[in-house]
């Protein structure tokens, strides 16, 4: 059953900027890519998703830039699929279909 995921602007930026394959990221290349996010949106927003248990962190706690630059970040694999449908809701997952039996 697909869970009904609520993201805005900056969490979608950031797990685009992530990726949903669930490899692991160093931190500098994660600040690289959302370059254009303010730092302290980015660490509130990276915060949050750790926090849902949308992303998993090598790190505990990530306040600060330098925190951020040493960890590794990777996507959830129990929320890869659920995130890929609200981050794309057109590209929605069709209901598989019923097969007909043969008699």
């Amino acid at each position: 059953m697909a869970r009904e995921l609520n993201l805005d602007g900056g969490e979608i930026t950031l797990l685009k900027a992530l990726g949903l394959t669930g490899a692991p990221m160093a931190g500098k290349f994660l600040l690289e890519r959302t370059h254009e996010m303010e730092s302290g949106e980015l660490i509130d927003t990276l915060g949050g998703l750790i926090a849902m248990g949308y992303v998993l962190s090598s790190k505990v706690n990530v306040r600060t830039i330098a925190d951020l630059e040493h960890a590794f970040f990777r996507v959830n694999p129990s929320y890869a699929h659920d995130l890929r449908d609200s981050i794309h809701p057109s590209r929605s997952r069709e209901a598989p279909q019923r097969r007909r039996r043969r008699s």
